[in-house]
């Protein structure tokens, strides 16, 4: 019984394994490509509230640039992708 589960469930941990390096390497290339922007986000919000004096759309610029750096939405994304490799390990276990 347990050989055919496992037979069953073959396609389906083939296509999550393929679909996780993937979207592993996706979120690393675009982590290394938002970590640059970022940073010159962060720069022109350093930019606008020093020399224009706009403290408050300068704020709104460092809070993008958070949001777009590692610790933002890409962590979310690594923890998302952790998630689905560790229900891909549950299922192989099987």
């Amino acid at each position: 019984m347990r050989i055919l589960l496992k037979i069953l469930l073959f396609p389906i941990t083939l296509i999550l394994t393929v679909i996780l390096l993937i979207c592993e390497f996706i979120c690393m290339f675009g982590t290394m490509l938002l970590s640059i922007l970022a940073l010159l986000l962060f720069a022109l919000a350093l930019g606008t509230m020093i020399f224009l004096g706009e403290v408050q759309d300068g704020f709104k610029i460092v809070l993008l640039s958070y949001l777009i750096s590692p610790y933002g939405i890409p962590l979310l994304a690594s923890w998302l992708i952790g998630k689905i490799g560790q229900m891909n390990e549950r299922i192989k276990a099987i």
